[in-house]
């Protein structure tokens, strides 16, 4: 075969695509395929406890049975798919008291009714086994401005609660805190904080938490993310702490954070400063807005100017392995009327309490489903009543498919292992990949077990555990 190039003539070539690729490959590592939380609910440090998320689970319960008793009801509360068909007199709404065994999915027969029962028990389970998943303890905004004595007697006391819950395993599975921004004004207190919150748990247990991070708010300079990287630096071999253990998530919620002066993009540039201390970047809806000097009567999630700086975070962190998530709703499932041992509430009250709460509900729960339709997979929580709607959207948002992406998958696995068996190029495995981290994310936030997806994929336990569409084609090949 006639070749006009040599190895010598392309040598210099190959390796400089050889160390162009290193380097992508170092910026852009791609999923790590851990788990991610669905959410983070935001708690004052100062209320803070070691068994809140308990205490939370227990009045997001009390919330879902006082204010939407049964399947029906809740479905019709969020709008869930095919709710508007349901009625209270259904014939099968008995049944739905009765909790959901056996790990069939939706029959055919009356498809929004059983979508709603197993949405609604679910829900049920999950807020009695795992209520929160990812909790920040907050300094900032939830919190205010105090005196320094008292800020101080907080940071020690709330550390103490973490590791008091670290003892009893009653924490989240993701936890941390929420300092305040390092602007001239609060950098000294924010600094204090972290010192002292760090400095007392560790002497109260030697080591974090699981998945522990530290949240920096309103971020505007990468100088701000490097300052927290070199604080981190510096407190690790001060506590005893492995180098890297400490991390943090930053928190996009100005326009300064998306474009700097210079016109340039600014979120690689925070990104890069943090010297791979942050794993996540939380969108704040009202910050950004405020900065965006938009009205506070039209500050909302689904706003354009939040789809925007949310795409130009999906566009600056894709591939890097960063987490996104999205804000929070603000109008808070919250009834107007309360009743004291003297005076019960009447009956007017009580429907305008339901109908107050399910409205906020239905409002969370089309937010969340926005944020997931646009690819972020997790948001913020600010309340316990919000939880139910939480993850009602996210459980909806994966059963809803579940029978198109079950079938795609099966399909896909088979059709790419045959043309890499036969020799062809099989050059989609994004797509494929796409469909397992379905399939990953549905099973860590509790929407399917991993026992129904290994029904619905044909994938063995293996393959599923593994992550990795690539790997499962080659295992198939070999």
């Amino acid at each position: 075969m006639k070749r006009s190039l040599t190895s010598e003539a392309i040598s210099d070539i190959n390796t400089q695509l050889h160390a162009a690729n290193a380097d992508f490959a170092r910026y852009y590592p791609g999923e790590s395929g851990r788990r991610q939380p669905v959410h983070t609910v935001y708690g004052g440090a100062h209320l803070f406890k070691s068994d809140t998320p308990q205490r939370l689970g227990a009045l997001a319960l009390r919330a879902l049975e006082q204010f939407a008793p049964d399947a029906v009801e809740f479905a019709r509360a969020v709008g869930l798919p095919g709710a508007e068909v349901l009625t209270d007199k259904s014939e099968r709404l008995a049944q739905l008291r009765v909790p959901f065994e056996g790990g069939e999915f939706v029959e055919q027969d009356n498809k929004p009714l059983e979508l709603a029962r197993t949405i609604y028990t679910r829900v049920q389970e999950k807020l009695q086994r795992e209520p929160v998943e990812d909790f920040r303890i907050d300094f900032e905004d939830g919190y205010g401005n105090r005196p320094d004595a008292e800020e101080d007697g907080h940071a020690e006391a709330a550390a103490r609660e973490v590791a008091a819950g670290m003892k009893a395993g009653t924490l989240s599975p993701f936890i941390g805190i929420r300092i305040k921004p390092f602007n001239e004004e609060l950098r000294a207190r924010s600094t204090r904080t972290l010192d002292i919150f760090l400095s007392t748990l560790i002497a109260e247990t030697g080591t974090l938490p699981d998945n522990f991070v530290v949240t920096l708010p309103k971020i505007v300079s990468p100088a701000q993310t490097s300052a927290l990287a070199g604080l981190f630096d510096l407190l690790e071999p001060q506590l005893g702490l492995a180098s890297g253990a400490l991390k943090f998530e930053m928190m996009i919620e100005t326009t300064q954070s998306i474009i700097n002066h210079e016109g340039q993009i600014n979120l690689p540039l925070l990104l890069a400063a943090a010297r791979g201390r942050c794993i996540a970047a939380h969108f704040g809806t009202y910050d950004y807005t405020a900065s965006c000097n938009i009205t506070a009567a039209h500050q909302h999630m689904m706003h354009p100017s939040c789809d925007f700086a949310k795409q130009m975070m999906q566009v600056a962190f894709g591939g890097t392995g960063v987490w996104l998530s999205d804000g929070a709703t603000n109008i808070m499932p919250v009834a107007p009327h309360r009743a004291t041992p003297d005076q019960p509430l009447t009956p007017a009250q009580t429907a305008e309490n339901q109908r107050t709460v399910q409205r906020a509900w239905a409002l969370h729960y089309q937010h969340i489903q926005h944020s997931l339709r646009g690819g972020f997979y997790q948001g913020w929580d600010l309340h316990p009543a919000q939880l139910p709607t939480r993850y009602a959207a996210v459980f909806a948002f994966f059963l809803e498919s579940l029978d198109a992406a079950s079938e795609r998958l099966r399909n896909f696995v088979e059709k790419a292992a045959k043309a890499t068996l036969v020799g062809d190029v099989f050059d989609d495995a994004a797509t494929g990949q796409g469909l397992l981290n379905y399939f990953l994310r549905a099973i860590n936030c509790g929407a399917i077990t991993e026992a129904e997806a290994l029904q619905l994929s044909s994938l063995t336990l293996a393959e599923l555990r593994s992550g990795s569409f690539v790997k499962i084609l080659k295992n198939r090949q070999s």
